[in-house]
Protein backbone atom coordinates (compact mmCIF):
# COMPACT_ATOMS: atom_id res chain seq x y z
CA UNK A 1 0.00 0.00 0.00
CA UNK A 2 1.30 3.38 -1.20
CA UNK A 3 1.26 5.34 2.16
CA UNK A 4 2.25 8.98 0.57
CA UNK A 5 4.14 9.93 -2.79
CA UNK A 6 6.20 13.43 -3.63
CA UNK A 7 6.89 14.19 -7.08
CA UNK A 8 9.70 17.69 -8.05
CA UNK A 9 10.04 19.06 -10.88
CA UNK A 10 8.44 16.01 -12.76
CA UNK A 11 6.21 17.63 -16.35
CA UNK A 12 4.17 20.40 -14.89
CA UNK A 13 4.67 19.81 -11.46
CA UNK A 14 7.13 21.71 -9.57
CA UNK A 15 7.02 20.19 -6.60
CA UNK A 16 3.59 18.28 -4.60
CA UNK A 17 3.25 15.51 -1.79
CA UNK A 18 -0.04 13.25 -1.99
CA UNK A 19 -1.09 11.78 1.00
CA UNK A 20 -2.84 8.66 -0.10
CA UNK A 21 -3.59 5.86 2.26
CA UNK A 22 -6.09 3.26 2.15
CA UNK A 23 -9.01 2.79 0.31
CA UNK A 24 -10.11 4.35 -2.54
CA UNK A 25 -8.31 8.02 -3.63
CA UNK A 26 -9.62 9.54 -6.29
CA UNK A 27 -7.41 12.50 -8.13
CA UNK A 28 -8.94 15.23 -9.87
CA UNK A 29 -8.10 18.43 -11.47
CA UNK A 30 -8.31 20.82 -14.64
CA UNK A 31 -7.03 19.59 -17.99
CA UNK A 32 -3.36 20.02 -17.79
CA UNK A 33 -2.72 20.15 -13.90
CA UNK A 34 -0.47 17.40 -13.99
CA UNK A 35 -2.87 14.54 -12.94
CA UNK A 36 -1.92 12.04 -15.10
CA UNK A 37 1.98 12.94 -13.77
CA UNK A 38 1.08 11.19 -10.86
CA UNK A 39 0.93 7.97 -12.86
CA UNK A 40 3.90 8.76 -14.99
CA UNK A 41 5.53 9.59 -11.21
CA UNK A 42 4.40 6.03 -10.29
CA UNK A 43 5.63 4.18 -12.88
CA UNK A 44 9.18 5.24 -12.29
CA UNK A 45 8.99 3.92 -9.05
CA UNK A 46 8.13 0.79 -10.41
CA UNK A 47 10.71 0.50 -12.96
CA UNK A 48 9.72 1.62 -16.09
CA UNK A 49 11.79 3.37 -18.68
CA UNK A 50 12.81 6.71 -17.65
CA UNK A 51 12.40 10.18 -20.21
CA UNK A 52 14.27 13.04 -19.81
CA UNK A 53 11.37 14.30 -21.59
CA UNK A 54 9.27 14.29 -18.67
CA UNK A 55 11.62 16.78 -16.50
CA UNK A 56 10.14 20.14 -15.99
CA UNK A 57 11.18 22.63 -18.21
CA UNK A 58 14.19 24.68 -16.66
CA UNK A 59 14.78 22.02 -13.81
CA UNK A 60 18.30 19.65 -13.53
CA UNK A 61 16.30 16.60 -13.00
CA UNK A 62 12.86 15.25 -11.80
CA UNK A 63 12.70 13.16 -8.49
CA UNK A 64 10.19 10.43 -7.10
CA UNK A 65 9.66 9.69 -4.14
CA UNK A 66 7.09 6.97 -2.65
CA UNK A 67 6.95 5.14 0.74
CA UNK A 68 4.71 1.94 0.89
CA UNK A 69 3.41 -0.39 3.64
CA UNK A 70 4.77 -3.67 3.09
CA UNK A 71 4.99 -7.02 5.18
CA UNK A 72 8.14 -6.82 7.23
CA UNK A 73 8.59 -10.69 6.41
CA UNK A 74 7.48 -10.68 2.94
CA UNK A 75 8.70 -11.09 -0.54
CA UNK A 76 8.45 -7.20 -1.65
CA UNK A 77 10.86 -6.75 1.77
CA UNK A 78 13.43 -9.86 1.18
CA UNK A 79 14.20 -9.08 -2.45
CA UNK A 80 14.77 -4.90 -0.87
CA UNK A 81 17.15 -7.16 1.66
CA UNK A 82 18.60 -8.77 -1.37
CA UNK A 83 19.28 -5.77 -2.98
CA UNK A 84 21.42 -4.20 -0.22
CA UNK A 85 18.08 -2.17 1.13
CA UNK A 86 15.41 -2.39 4.65
CA UNK A 87 12.56 -1.59 5.63
CA UNK A 88 11.77 -0.09 8.45
CA UNK A 89 9.19 -2.30 10.83
CA UNK A 90 6.39 -0.03 12.06
CA UNK A 91 4.46 -2.78 14.28
CA UNK A 92 1.64 -5.87 13.74
CA UNK A 93 4.35 -7.35 11.17
CA UNK A 94 4.39 -4.34 8.89
CA UNK A 95 6.68 -2.11 7.78
CA UNK A 96 7.49 0.94 5.67
CA UNK A 97 9.77 0.79 2.66
CA UNK A 98 11.56 3.94 0.69
CA UNK A 99 11.76 4.32 -3.20
CA UNK A 100 13.26 6.82 -4.88
CA UNK A 101 13.97 7.66 -8.81
CA UNK A 102 15.84 10.41 -10.31
CA UNK A 103 15.79 11.34 -13.95
CA UNK A 104 18.46 14.00 -15.00
CA UNK A 105 17.18 16.17 -18.18
CA UNK A 106 20.45 14.68 -19.84
CA UNK A 107 18.83 11.30 -19.38
CA UNK A 108 20.82 9.84 -16.40
CA UNK A 109 18.71 8.20 -13.48
CA UNK A 110 18.91 6.74 -10.04
CA UNK A 111 17.07 4.55 -7.97
CA UNK A 112 17.18 4.17 -4.43
CA UNK A 113 15.80 1.22 -2.62
CA UNK A 114 15.31 0.85 0.93
CA UNK A 115 17.99 3.53 1.61
CA UNK A 116 20.15 1.97 -0.46
CA UNK A 117 21.04 3.21 -4.34
CA UNK A 118 19.91 0.18 -6.80
CA UNK A 119 19.47 -0.68 -10.53
CA UNK A 120 15.98 0.01 -11.83
CA UNK A 121 15.52 -3.30 -12.07
CA UNK A 122 15.06 -3.90 -8.89
CA UNK A 123 12.29 -1.22 -8.80
CA UNK A 124 10.72 -3.36 -12.10
CA UNK A 125 11.56 -6.63 -9.63
CA UNK A 126 9.30 -5.37 -7.09
CA UNK A 127 6.70 -3.85 -9.03
CA UNK A 128 4.49 -7.18 -9.42
CA UNK A 129 4.24 -7.07 -5.97
CA UNK A 130 3.60 -3.78 -5.08
CA UNK A 131 0.68 -2.29 -8.00
CA UNK A 132 -1.17 -3.02 -10.98
CA UNK A 133 -1.09 -0.12 -12.56
CA UNK A 134 -3.93 0.36 -15.38
CA UNK A 135 -4.49 3.47 -18.10
CA UNK A 136 -5.55 3.69 -21.61
CA UNK A 137 -2.57 1.72 -23.19
CA UNK A 138 -3.57 -1.23 -20.80
CA UNK A 139 -7.30 -1.45 -22.32
CA UNK A 140 -5.66 -1.58 -25.49
CA UNK A 141 -2.91 -4.21 -23.89
CA UNK A 142 -6.32 -6.10 -22.93
CA UNK A 143 -7.08 -6.50 -26.41
CA UNK A 144 -3.88 -9.12 -27.23
CA UNK A 145 -3.97 -12.78 -27.15
CA UNK A 146 -1.38 -12.64 -24.03
CA UNK A 147 -3.29 -10.23 -22.23
CA UNK A 148 -6.23 -12.72 -21.72
CA UNK A 149 -5.08 -15.50 -21.35
CA UNK A 150 -2.97 -13.82 -18.29
CA UNK A 151 -6.23 -12.48 -16.94
CA UNK A 152 -7.72 -16.01 -17.38
CA UNK A 153 -4.93 -18.17 -15.48
CA UNK A 154 -4.80 -15.64 -12.77
CA UNK A 155 -8.13 -16.29 -11.93
CA UNK A 156 -7.80 -20.12 -12.31
CA UNK A 157 -5.54 -19.49 -9.37
CA UNK A 158 -4.09 -22.42 -7.94
CA UNK A 159 -5.62 -24.80 -10.05
CA UNK A 160 -4.40 -23.50 -13.28
CA UNK A 161 -1.14 -22.24 -11.70
CA UNK A 162 -0.04 -25.76 -10.82
CA UNK A 163 -1.14 -27.30 -14.04
CA UNK A 164 1.11 -24.33 -16.08
CA UNK A 165 4.47 -25.22 -13.65
CA UNK A 166 3.64 -28.80 -14.56
CA UNK A 167 3.34 -28.29 -18.28
CA UNK A 168 6.13 -25.92 -18.56
CA UNK A 169 8.18 -28.41 -16.64
CA UNK A 170 7.36 -31.02 -19.42
CA UNK A 171 7.57 -28.13 -22.12
CA UNK A 172 11.13 -27.98 -21.29
CA UNK A 173 12.09 -31.40 -20.78
CA UNK A 174 10.53 -32.32 -24.39
CA UNK A 175 11.84 -29.35 -25.83
CA UNK A 176 16.02 -30.54 -24.71
CA UNK A 177 15.31 -33.59 -26.14
CA UNK A 178 13.48 -32.90 -29.68
CA UNK A 179 16.76 -30.35 -29.68
CA UNK A 180 19.21 -32.65 -28.96
CA UNK A 181 17.42 -35.15 -31.33
CA UNK A 182 17.31 -32.89 -34.29
CA UNK A 183 21.37 -31.81 -33.97
CA UNK A 184 21.95 -35.30 -33.80
CA UNK A 185 20.22 -36.32 -36.74
CA UNK A 186 20.69 -33.15 -38.79
CA UNK A 187 24.80 -33.32 -38.26
CA UNK A 188 24.85 -36.86 -38.65
CA UNK A 189 27.03 -36.65 -41.68
CA UNK A 190 29.19 -33.84 -40.10
CA UNK A 191 29.81 -36.09 -37.06
CA UNK A 192 30.38 -38.96 -39.23
CA UNK A 193 33.46 -36.92 -40.67
CA UNK A 194 34.55 -35.97 -37.28
CA UNK A 195 34.39 -39.43 -36.39
CA UNK A 196 36.47 -40.50 -39.53
CA UNK A 197 39.20 -37.76 -39.16
CA UNK A 198 39.67 -38.76 -35.47
CA UNK A 199 40.25 -42.06 -35.75
CA UNK A 200 43.10 -41.65 -38.37
CA UNK A 201 44.66 -38.64 -35.83
CA UNK A 202 44.55 -41.17 -33.01
CA UNK A 203 45.88 -44.15 -35.27
CA UNK A 204 48.72 -41.68 -36.00
CA UNK A 205 49.58 -40.45 -32.45
CA UNK A 206 49.48 -43.99 -31.06
CA UNK A 207 51.78 -45.17 -33.98
CA UNK A 208 54.02 -42.12 -32.69
CA UNK A 209 53.75 -43.30 -29.24
CA UNK A 210 54.64 -40.08 -28.10
CA UNK A 211 55.98 -39.38 -24.41
CA UNK A 212 55.39 -36.27 -22.29
CA UNK A 213 59.18 -34.47 -22.30
CA UNK A 214 60.27 -36.59 -24.95
CA UNK A 215 61.13 -33.38 -27.35
CA UNK A 216 64.00 -32.24 -25.04
CA UNK A 217 64.74 -35.20 -24.11
CA UNK A 218 65.97 -36.07 -27.60
CA UNK A 219 67.45 -32.58 -28.34
CA UNK A 220 69.57 -32.83 -25.19
CA UNK A 221 70.89 -36.70 -27.11
CA UNK A 222 71.24 -35.00 -30.11
CA UNK A 223 73.62 -32.33 -28.83
CA UNK A 224 75.58 -34.83 -26.99
CA UNK A 225 75.79 -36.81 -30.24
CA UNK A 226 76.57 -34.71 -32.22
CA UNK A 227 79.99 -33.66 -30.16
CA UNK A 228 81.12 -36.78 -29.33
CA UNK A 229 84.71 -36.43 -30.52
CA UNK A 230 85.30 -33.54 -28.51
CA UNK A 231 83.26 -35.08 -25.65
CA UNK A 232 85.81 -38.41 -26.00
CA UNK A 233 89.32 -35.95 -26.35
CA UNK A 234 88.07 -34.13 -23.24
CA UNK A 235 86.99 -37.10 -20.91
CA UNK A 236 90.47 -38.90 -21.78
CA UNK A 237 92.27 -35.99 -21.29
CA UNK A 238 90.70 -35.76 -17.94
CA UNK A 239 90.77 -39.90 -16.84
CA UNK A 240 94.55 -39.45 -18.03
CA UNK A 241 95.58 -36.66 -15.69
CA UNK A 242 93.68 -38.25 -12.87
CA UNK A 243 95.49 -41.85 -13.33
CA UNK A 244 97.56 -42.76 -16.43
CA UNK A 245 97.71 -46.11 -16.83
CA UNK A 246 100.84 -46.02 -18.85
CA UNK A 247 102.48 -45.30 -15.60
CA UNK A 248 102.97 -41.37 -16.03
CA UNK A 249 102.43 -39.12 -12.94
CA UNK A 250 98.60 -38.51 -12.33
CA UNK A 251 97.08 -37.33 -9.26
CA UNK A 252 95.67 -40.32 -8.13
CA UNK A 253 99.54 -41.57 -7.47
CA UNK A 254 100.57 -38.09 -6.40
CA UNK A 255 97.91 -38.33 -3.77
CA UNK A 256 98.47 -41.98 -2.82
CA UNK A 257 102.50 -40.35 -2.30
CA UNK A 258 101.58 -37.80 -0.48
CA UNK A 259 99.04 -39.39 2.15
CA UNK A 260 101.75 -42.28 2.95
CA UNK A 261 104.42 -39.56 3.65
CA UNK A 262 102.15 -38.34 6.14
CA UNK A 263 101.05 -41.13 7.76
CA UNK A 264 104.53 -42.15 8.61
CA UNK A 265 104.96 -39.40 10.89
CA UNK A 266 101.22 -38.09 12.19
CA UNK A 267 101.69 -40.08 15.17
CA UNK A 268 104.03 -37.50 16.13
CA UNK A 269 101.37 -34.57 15.54
CA UNK A 270 97.85 -34.84 15.67
CA UNK A 271 97.02 -31.25 13.13
CA UNK A 272 99.56 -33.43 10.59
CA UNK A 273 97.22 -36.70 10.81
CA UNK A 274 94.12 -34.31 10.36
CA UNK A 275 95.99 -32.75 7.31
CA UNK A 276 96.65 -36.30 6.34
CA UNK A 277 92.94 -37.96 6.55
CA UNK A 278 91.75 -35.06 4.07
CA UNK A 279 94.53 -35.98 1.55
CA UNK A 280 93.25 -39.45 1.86
CA UNK A 281 89.82 -37.91 1.13
CA UNK A 282 90.97 -36.35 -1.84
CA UNK A 283 92.10 -39.66 -3.27
CA UNK A 284 89.28 -41.74 -2.71
CA UNK A 285 87.32 -38.57 -4.76
CA UNK A 286 90.14 -38.66 -7.38
CA UNK A 287 89.65 -42.36 -7.70
CA UNK A 288 85.93 -41.93 -7.77
CA UNK A 289 85.74 -39.46 -10.20
CA UNK A 290 88.53 -41.49 -12.64
CA UNK A 291 85.99 -44.36 -12.24
CA UNK A 292 83.39 -42.47 -13.23
CA UNK A 293 85.19 -40.82 -16.48
CA UNK A 294 86.06 -44.52 -17.46
CA UNK A 295 82.40 -45.34 -16.99
CA UNK A 296 81.30 -42.29 -19.51
CA UNK A 297 84.03 -43.44 -21.78
CA UNK A 298 82.83 -46.61 -22.41
CA UNK A 299 79.12 -45.48 -22.83
CA UNK A 300 80.40 -43.01 -25.29
CA UNK A 301 82.77 -45.70 -27.29
CA UNK A 302 78.85 -47.46 -28.04
CA UNK A 303 77.41 -44.56 -29.36
CA UNK A 304 78.34 -43.76 -32.83
CA UNK A 305 76.71 -41.62 -36.06
CA UNK A 306 73.88 -44.61 -36.10
CA UNK A 307 72.60 -43.55 -32.61
CA UNK A 308 72.20 -39.87 -34.17
CA UNK A 309 70.70 -40.95 -37.10
CA UNK A 310 67.98 -42.54 -34.96
CA UNK A 311 67.64 -39.59 -32.75
CA UNK A 312 67.33 -37.51 -35.55
CA UNK A 313 64.91 -39.65 -37.34
CA UNK A 314 62.81 -39.72 -34.27
CA UNK A 315 62.85 -36.02 -33.51
CA UNK A 316 61.66 -35.81 -37.11
CA UNK A 317 58.37 -37.89 -36.15
CA UNK A 318 57.97 -35.39 -33.20
CA UNK A 319 58.25 -32.76 -35.48
CA UNK A 320 56.03 -33.78 -38.09
CA UNK A 321 52.99 -35.10 -34.99
CA UNK A 322 53.63 -31.01 -34.05
CA UNK A 323 53.07 -29.76 -37.43
CA UNK A 324 49.45 -31.72 -37.27
CA UNK A 325 48.62 -31.05 -33.97
CA UNK A 326 50.20 -27.29 -32.74
CA UNK A 327 52.33 -29.15 -30.43
CA UNK A 328 53.47 -32.97 -29.03
CA UNK A 329 51.39 -31.57 -25.76
CA UNK A 330 48.32 -31.23 -28.12
CA UNK A 331 48.79 -34.28 -29.59
CA UNK A 332 48.54 -35.89 -26.43
CA UNK A 333 46.06 -34.45 -24.83
CA UNK A 334 43.93 -35.38 -27.92
CA UNK A 335 44.95 -38.79 -27.11
CA UNK A 336 43.85 -38.40 -24.14
CA UNK A 337 40.16 -37.15 -24.74
CA UNK A 338 39.68 -38.25 -28.09
CA UNK A 339 39.24 -41.73 -27.14
CA UNK A 340 35.74 -40.45 -25.42
CA UNK A 341 34.62 -38.41 -27.99
CA UNK A 342 35.40 -41.04 -30.82
CA UNK A 343 33.12 -43.37 -29.07
CA UNK A 344 30.62 -41.04 -28.64
CA UNK A 345 30.29 -40.27 -32.17
CA UNK A 346 30.49 -44.18 -33.05
CA UNK A 347 27.16 -44.36 -30.67
CA UNK A 348 25.05 -41.99 -32.90
CA UNK A 349 22.61 -45.06 -34.17
CA UNK A 350 22.39 -46.30 -30.17
CA UNK A 351 21.98 -42.28 -29.10
CA UNK A 352 19.49 -42.00 -31.85
CA UNK A 353 17.22 -45.13 -30.83
CA UNK A 354 17.38 -43.75 -27.33
CA UNK A 355 16.93 -40.05 -27.43
CA UNK A 356 13.91 -40.75 -29.73
CA UNK A 357 12.41 -43.15 -27.27
CA UNK A 358 12.38 -40.44 -24.60
CA UNK A 359 11.51 -37.76 -26.58
CA UNK A 360 8.25 -39.68 -27.50
CA UNK A 361 7.62 -40.47 -24.00
CA UNK A 362 8.54 -36.60 -22.89
CA UNK A 363 6.16 -35.73 -25.89
CA UNK A 364 3.41 -38.39 -24.04
CA UNK A 365 4.32 -36.71 -20.81
CA UNK A 366 3.50 -32.90 -22.87
CA UNK A 367 0.15 -34.30 -23.95
CA UNK A 368 -1.26 -35.35 -20.69
CA UNK A 369 0.33 -31.67 -18.94
CA UNK A 370 -1.59 -29.69 -22.11
CA UNK A 371 -4.37 -31.79 -21.58
CA UNK A 372 -4.99 -30.86 -17.62
CA UNK A 373 -3.68 -27.40 -18.43
CA UNK A 374 -6.38 -26.82 -20.55
CA UNK A 375 -8.61 -28.55 -18.96
CA UNK A 376 -8.04 -26.07 -15.79
CA UNK A 377 -8.37 -23.01 -17.82
CA UNK A 378 -11.92 -24.12 -19.37
CA UNK A 379 -13.15 -24.88 -16.15
CA UNK A 380 -11.95 -21.24 -15.15
CA UNK A 381 -13.00 -19.87 -17.96
CA UNK A 382 -16.15 -21.11 -17.57
CA UNK A 383 -16.51 -19.49 -13.69
CA UNK A 384 -14.95 -16.29 -14.81
CA UNK A 385 -17.61 -15.56 -17.93
CA UNK A 386 -20.25 -15.91 -15.67
CA UNK A 387 -18.74 -13.75 -12.80
CA UNK A 388 -17.46 -10.91 -15.13
CA UNK A 389 -20.98 -10.80 -16.74
CA UNK A 390 -22.72 -10.29 -13.58
CA UNK A 391 -20.25 -7.13 -12.86
CA UNK A 392 -21.07 -6.03 -16.32
CA UNK A 393 -24.99 -6.05 -15.49
CA UNK A 394 -23.86 -3.52 -12.46
CA UNK A 395 -21.89 -1.38 -15.01
CA UNK A 396 -24.62 0.00 -16.80
CA UNK A 397 -24.40 -3.33 -19.56
CA UNK A 398 -27.50 -4.99 -18.27
CA UNK A 399 -27.60 -7.10 -21.19
CA UNK A 400 -24.12 -7.65 -21.79
CA UNK A 401 -22.64 -11.23 -22.16
CA UNK A 402 -19.09 -12.14 -21.69
CA UNK A 403 -17.57 -15.39 -22.30
CA UNK A 404 -14.10 -16.79 -22.40
CA UNK A 405 -12.81 -18.88 -25.01
CA UNK A 406 -11.02 -21.70 -24.79
CA UNK A 407 -9.44 -23.21 -27.75
CA UNK A 408 -7.24 -25.99 -29.59
CA UNK A 409 -3.45 -24.56 -30.57
CA UNK A 410 0.08 -25.23 -31.48
CA UNK A 411 2.18 -26.17 -28.72
CA UNK A 412 3.98 -23.37 -27.23
CA UNK A 413 5.74 -22.62 -23.93
CA UNK A 414 2.48 -21.02 -22.45
CA UNK A 415 0.28 -24.37 -23.89
CA UNK A 416 -1.77 -25.47 -25.94
CA UNK A 417 -4.43 -22.89 -25.87
CA UNK A 418 -5.78 -19.97 -27.63
CA UNK A 419 -7.92 -18.07 -24.61
CA UNK A 420 -10.52 -15.39 -26.75
CA UNK A 421 -12.49 -13.30 -24.30
CA UNK A 422 -15.93 -12.62 -26.19
CA UNK A 423 -18.77 -10.27 -25.65
CA UNK A 424 -21.92 -9.91 -26.49
CA UNK A 425 -23.35 -6.66 -25.64
CA UNK A 426 -27.02 -6.97 -26.11
CA UNK A 427 -29.55 -9.70 -26.93
CA UNK A 428 -29.43 -11.34 -29.88
CA UNK A 429 -25.67 -10.36 -30.98
CA UNK A 430 -23.36 -13.05 -31.42
CA UNK A 431 -20.05 -12.80 -28.79
CA UNK A 432 -17.18 -11.41 -30.42
CA UNK A 433 -13.97 -11.46 -29.85
CA UNK A 434 -13.35 -7.96 -27.53
CA UNK A 435 -10.06 -7.30 -29.58
CA UNK A 436 -12.67 -6.11 -32.46
CA UNK A 437 -15.89 -5.69 -31.10
CA UNK A 438 -15.66 -3.68 -27.62
CA UNK A 439 -16.15 0.45 -27.87
CA UNK A 440 -13.71 2.37 -25.72
CA UNK A 441 -16.44 2.41 -23.19
CA UNK A 442 -17.23 -1.01 -23.13
CA UNK A 443 -13.56 -2.52 -22.79
CA UNK A 444 -13.36 0.28 -19.54
CA UNK A 445 -15.90 -1.69 -18.21
CA UNK A 446 -14.85 -5.30 -18.85
CA UNK A 447 -11.32 -4.48 -17.48
CA UNK A 448 -12.82 -3.45 -14.35
CA UNK A 449 -14.99 -6.19 -14.23
CA UNK A 450 -11.92 -8.61 -14.55
CA UNK A 451 -9.99 -6.73 -12.18
CA UNK A 452 -12.73 -6.83 -9.50
CA UNK A 453 -13.38 -10.57 -10.16
CA UNK A 454 -9.83 -11.71 -10.29
CA UNK A 455 -8.84 -9.86 -6.71
CA UNK A 456 -11.26 -11.80 -4.99
CA UNK A 457 -9.50 -14.75 -5.81
CA UNK A 458 -6.04 -13.34 -6.38
CA UNK A 459 -6.00 -9.83 -4.60
CA UNK A 460 -3.13 -7.19 -5.61
CA UNK A 461 -2.28 -4.50 -2.58
CA UNK A 462 -2.76 -1.58 -4.64
CA UNK A 463 -4.88 -0.69 -8.25
CA UNK A 464 -3.77 2.27 -10.61
CA UNK A 465 -6.41 3.55 -12.92
CA UNK A 466 -5.60 6.38 -15.13
CA UNK A 467 -9.01 7.40 -16.36
CA UNK A 468 -10.54 3.97 -16.46
CA UNK A 469 -13.68 5.97 -17.08
CA UNK A 470 -12.52 7.14 -20.81
CA UNK A 471 -16.11 7.19 -22.83
CA UNK A 472 -18.49 6.19 -19.89
CA UNK A 473 -20.82 8.53 -18.08
CA UNK A 474 -23.92 8.87 -16.64
CA UNK A 475 -25.50 5.55 -14.74
CA UNK A 476 -21.80 3.72 -16.26
CA UNK A 477 -19.79 6.40 -14.53
CA UNK A 478 -21.79 5.64 -10.98
CA UNK A 479 -21.33 2.14 -11.36
CA UNK A 480 -17.56 2.45 -12.50
CA UNK A 481 -17.45 4.45 -9.36
CA UNK A 482 -19.72 2.01 -7.09
CA UNK A 483 -16.75 -0.86 -8.14
CA UNK A 484 -14.23 0.86 -7.56
CA UNK A 485 -15.06 1.56 -4.21
CA UNK A 486 -16.05 -2.17 -3.66
CA UNK A 487 -12.67 -3.11 -5.05
CA UNK A 488 -11.12 -0.58 -1.96
CA UNK A 489 -12.24 -2.80 0.15
CA UNK A 490 -9.82 -5.64 -0.60
CA UNK A 491 -7.33 -3.46 -1.84
CA UNK A 492 -6.01 0.15 -2.29
CA UNK A 493 -7.31 2.00 -5.07
CA UNK A 494 -5.83 5.13 -7.05
CA UNK A 495 -7.96 6.60 -9.68
CA UNK A 496 -6.99 9.43 -11.79
CA UNK A 497 -10.64 10.99 -12.96
CA UNK A 498 -12.38 13.61 -15.00
CA UNK A 499 -15.87 12.01 -13.76
CA UNK A 500 -17.63 13.86 -10.29
CA UNK A 501 -19.50 10.05 -10.48
CA UNK A 502 -16.38 8.60 -10.07
CA UNK A 503 -15.00 10.24 -7.36
CA UNK A 504 -17.83 10.65 -5.51
CA UNK A 505 -17.01 7.49 -4.06
CA UNK A 506 -13.69 7.85 -2.90
CA UNK A 507 -12.93 8.02 0.64
CA UNK A 508 -10.29 10.24 -0.21
CA UNK A 509 -10.27 12.76 -2.65
CA UNK A 510 -7.00 14.94 -3.87
CA UNK A 511 -7.26 17.55 -6.47
CA UNK A 512 -4.16 19.38 -8.49
CA UNK A 513 -4.08 22.76 -9.08
CA UNK A 514 -2.38 24.39 -11.56
CA UNK A 515 -0.60 28.07 -9.84
CA UNK A 516 -0.82 31.09 -12.10
CA UNK A 517 2.62 30.60 -13.34
CA UNK A 518 1.65 27.51 -14.10
CA UNK A 519 3.18 25.01 -12.00
CA UNK A 520 2.06 22.96 -9.86
CA UNK A 521 3.38 23.64 -5.96
CA UNK A 522 3.15 21.51 -2.56
CA UNK A 523 -0.34 23.90 -1.44
CA UNK A 524 -1.75 23.06 -4.98
CA UNK A 525 -2.33 19.20 -3.91
CA UNK A 526 -4.20 18.92 -1.31
CA UNK A 527 -7.13 16.76 0.38
CA UNK A 528 -10.67 17.59 -0.19
CA UNK A 529 -13.57 17.38 2.15
CA UNK A 530 -16.29 19.47 3.32
CA UNK A 531 -17.30 22.49 0.97
CA UNK A 532 -14.27 22.31 -0.97
CA UNK A 533 -14.80 19.04 -2.08
CA UNK A 534 -18.44 20.15 -3.20
CA UNK A 535 -16.94 22.52 -5.02
CA UNK A 536 -14.44 20.32 -6.98
CA UNK A 537 -17.34 17.63 -7.46
CA UNK A 538 -19.41 21.11 -9.19
CA UNK A 539 -16.70 21.74 -11.14
CA UNK A 540 -15.92 18.12 -12.78
CA UNK A 541 -20.14 18.37 -12.91
CA UNK A 542 -20.40 21.79 -14.94
CA UNK A 543 -17.46 23.42 -15.10
CA UNK A 544 -18.45 25.76 -12.79
CA UNK A 545 -17.93 25.13 -8.95
CA UNK A 546 -20.14 27.75 -7.59
CA UNK A 547 -23.27 26.82 -9.49
CA UNK A 548 -26.42 26.26 -7.22
CA UNK A 549 -27.53 23.81 -9.68
CA UNK A 550 -23.98 21.83 -9.65
CA UNK A 551 -23.86 22.13 -5.93
CA UNK A 552 -27.05 20.00 -5.39
CA UNK A 553 -26.05 17.96 -7.75
CA UNK A 554 -22.94 17.19 -6.13
CA UNK A 555 -24.07 16.48 -2.55
CA UNK A 556 -26.47 14.17 -4.32
CA UNK A 557 -23.53 12.26 -5.86
CA UNK A 558 -21.59 12.42 -2.40
CA UNK A 559 -24.87 11.37 -0.32
CA UNK A 560 -25.10 8.33 -2.90
CA UNK A 561 -21.03 7.59 -2.34
CA UNK A 562 -21.39 7.03 1.38
CA UNK A 563 -24.38 5.20 0.85
CA UNK A 564 -23.29 2.77 -1.36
Amino acid sequence: MIEEMRLKDLGVIADATLPIGRGFTAITGETGAGKTMVVTGLGLLLGQRADSGAVRSGAAQAAVEGVWLVPEDGPVAARVREAGGDVEPVGEGAAELYLARTVSSEGRGRATVGGRTAPAGVLADLADDLVVVHGQSDQLRLRSASAQRDALDRFGGEAVSTARTTYRAAWDAWRALDGELSTLTGDRDERAREAEQLRAAIAEIEAAAPLAGEEDELARRAERLANAEELRVAAVTAHAALSDEDGGPDVVSLLAEARRALERISGSDAALAAIGEQVADLGYRATDVSVALSGYLADLDESGPHELAAVDERRGVLAALARTHGSVDAALDLLATGSARLVELDDDDDRVERLTAQRDDAARALDAAADALTAARRDAAERLGAAVTEELHALALPDARLTVDVAPAPAAAHGRDDVSILLAPHPGADPRPVSRGASGGELSRVMLAIEVVIAGVDPVPTFVFDEVDAGIGGAAAIEVGRRLARLAESSQVIAVTHLAQVAAFAGNHLTVVKGNDGSVTASSVRRLDGAEREAEMARLLSGLSDSDAALTHARELLETGRAR
